[in-house]
């Protein structure tokens, strides 16, 4: 076969299997099927770069990163819809529908999806660009993020001259609980809600990142089509179900008394759907119609929002129990007698953190009204003090660790009160991923999965545990072959000779990330003398502050720390710095790294620099003595040019190196 018909045809059984695997959930192939015609594709197109094509399903996900997105313009304008609150409400916009197209009007229903508008645009059938609604008129050009959407198709059935469709970017509750869940066990800050999840990552100007998070989209509108003509809203929405696109559920109805129904029916629906919706949307479904009745200044006038109140309902805190959550940060939460909100059965509430509690004096024994904040996590509203029962106490977080009883501290920049712990079991899942981490101890192949495996079958209670198990036992964990058991237990071993350095920062002491524990162990050169720093001494180190020095103080004289060290040494753990500085030449210069490097990686650079007694920082200022440009180098360096930072080629920093 040709290698141009070849390409063709795997372009083609690619993208209908992507639309039937992540549009209708019918796959055609099986997974390794795919990545192998996947793979041949890949071959074909480095062989034969020019025969690229935008549909290629290869494009999904870019390497390049932005400095910022290009403005689009939106040739059909993206309108919001005016919202409204009560059932009068509907019955006053049905009956202005009526007034000017006649009694017998058809209404589309649908659920408002709570994400991010965007317009897409396919010429002669293939996908060209999209944005993002902006202000209406003018939105930011996302294409990029786009292409990551594995339910955008980026070819079309037909091929229409031009096309535009309009839809919700959102993020699936499932993946946003996923996500954060692993955010928690790497010690990042957790996304508040889907849908400024999905908001921040569809703006991500790195493609890959976009792709990480997984996001899919509801077609809700079409906004142009050249070749074709419709009657109504519901015929657009079933063809262009036709081209592959994943189209809002919709329904239509006649009549104020039956929109009311069907916007109550769409509530009880609610989480049946993948998304968070906050209402519904009600369209005069006439095409017809909807051009006499125009628009006003920002709203067309044949459609209305319908938003759903919080539902609240009242309830009695049956106690108050604390949670150790994977960081060590004591949760506290209200037990409820048993009440019905947004579809599901409540019995518990989060009440975040002592500030909250005593904000809204929440006691053992009251009556609290109670709701879902975002329609998902239950919350307690307001407490009911005229039926507080006689003798409730005010509620005080406990001073030590429930699951562990390791002392407890307040952040000192905020409410959140943690455990101390460094061998509590609450914590052991977070503590182990972060040890075995690239930056920390680096033990390849022992990623969360694992760890999980290792934890739940009570093989591990601590991190110098791992040093004691076999590439035996590790073969008997699911998933893991002999090889890999072997390969594992060669990483955890190898990881015993790394620099104490990296030690310092697996051990998870507060504030102490990878640099800090690179600085540390050159300071200090063993650990021996690290115990024996005083707050004076470790205050006089650059970089370290007197917070950080105290965090280190206390969890070095912490009796569950000085086990865990005691366990890491005799298992053979170094506990000594083998950097070595090369000199002290770029002693009291500080550099910023920008664009892609092509002699050596960031990390490699940045101990390059640190090891000759200089600086890495990651943003430029007027202290910054140097910034070395790599390829596509963007905003830091055009700020050191406004700035007056000299600016090195990589040659030229080469030379300085050498």
């Amino acid at each position: 076969m040709d290698y141009r018909e070849e390409m063709k045809q795997l372009r083609a059984e690619l993208n209908e299997n992507a639309y039937r695997y992540y549009v209708l959930d019918e796959p055609t192939m099986s997974d390794y099927e795919y990545d192998m015609k996947n793979r041949r594709l890949q071959q074909l197109e480095r062989e034969h770069p020019e025969e690229i094509t935008p549909d290629s399903p290869t494009q999904r996900v870019g390497d390049k990163l932005k400095e910022g997105f290009a403005t689009y313009r939106h040739e059909v304008p993206l309108e919001s819809l005016q919202d409204v609150f009560s059932a009068a409400e509907v019955e006053d916009f049905c009956r202005r529908m009526e007034e000017a197209l006649g009694p017998d009007v058809e209404y589309s229903l649908e659920p408002k999806v709570d994400g991010l508008s965007v317009a897409l645009e396919y010429r002669d059938g293939v996908f060209v660009s999209g944005a993002t609604r902006g202000d209406g008129h003018v939105g930011e050009d996302v294409t990029e993020n786009l292409r990551t959407i594995r339910s955008i198709p980026m070819t079309l059935p037909e091929k229409l001259p031009r096309l535009i469709v309009r839809g919700e970017v959102y993020m699936a509750r499932s993946v946003f609980e996923e996500i954060n869940q692993q955010r928690e066990l790497e010690g990042k800050p957790l996304m508040a809600n889907p849908r400024n999840a999905a908001a921040g990552s569809l703006r991500q100007l790195d493609p890959k990142i976009a792709a990480e998070r997984r996001l899919d989209i509801q077609i809700f509108n079409l906004q142009l089509a050249d070749g074709r003509s419709f009657e109504t809203h519901s015929q657009t929405l079933d063809y262009l179900a036709t081209q592959h696109f994943k189209v809002i559920p919709h329904r239509t109805v006649r009549g104020a008394a039956d929109c009311q129904q069907e916007i109550l029916d769409i509530n009880e629906r609610r989480m049946s759907y993948p998304y968070d919706m906050d209402g519904a949307v009600i369209k005069v479904n006439s095409l017809a119609g909807r051009e006499t009745l125009g628009s006003t200044v920002k709203c067309p006038k044949w459609a209305i929002a319908y938003k759903y109140p919080p539902e609240q309902k009242p309830s009695t805190v049956l106690d108050i129990v604390v949670q150790v959550g994977r960081t060590g940060v004591l949760t506290p939460r209200a037990v409820l007698a048993p009440v019905h909100l947004a579809g599901t059965t409540v019995q518990s509430a989060t009440l975040h953190n002592q500030d909250y509690i005593t904000e809204k004096d929440i006691r053992v024994g009251d009556t609290v009204l109670v709701r879902k904040a975002g329609e998902i996590i239950p919350e307690i509203v307001e407490v009911d003090l005229s039926k507080r029962p006689q003798g409730a106490l005010p509620y005080e977080l406990p001073k030590t660790c429930p699951v562990c009883g390791a002392p407890v501290t307040r952040d000192v920049d905020g409410a959140a009160v943690r455990c101390t712990g460094a061998e509590c079991p609450a914590q052991l899942l977070r503590n182990l991923t972060h040890f075995a981490s690239r930056d920390a101890m680096d033990i390849d192949g022992l990623g969360p999965a694992v760890i999980q495996q290792l934890v739940e079958r009570g093989m591990v209670r601590s991190a110098a545990d791992l040093y004691s198990l076999t590439a035996q036992e590790f073969a008997l964990l699911d998933r893991m072959g002999e090889k890999s058991a072997a390969n594992l237990a060669a990483a955890i071993e190898k990881s015993k000779s790394n620099d104490l350095g990296k030690l310092l920062y697996a051990l998870g002491i507060r504030q102490v990330g990878a640099k800090a524990g690179r600085i540390l162990a050159q300071h200090f050169r063993t650990l021996d003398a690290l115990e024996q720093a005083s707050l004076e001494e470790l205050t006089s180190i650059d970089d370290v502050g007197g917070i950080t020095a105290q965090f280190i103080l206390d969890w070095l004289a912490s009796p569950q720390s000085q086990d865990l060290l005691q366990k890491l040494r005799r298992a053979g753990v170094n506990m000594t710095c083998t950097e070595q500085a090369v000199d002290d030449r770029f002693a009291g210069k500080t550099f910023v790294l920008t664009g892609t490097l092509t002699r050596f990686d960031r990390k490699t650079a940045e101990a390059m620099i640190q090891a000759r007694g200089g600086k890495a920082s990651g943003s430029v200022s007027k202290k910054t003595s140097y910034v070395v440009a790599g390829d596509a180098a963007g905003s830091k360096l055009q700020k050191a040019q406004e700035l007056g930072v000299p600016v090195l080629t990589e040659e030229e920093f080469s030379a300085m190196l050498e």
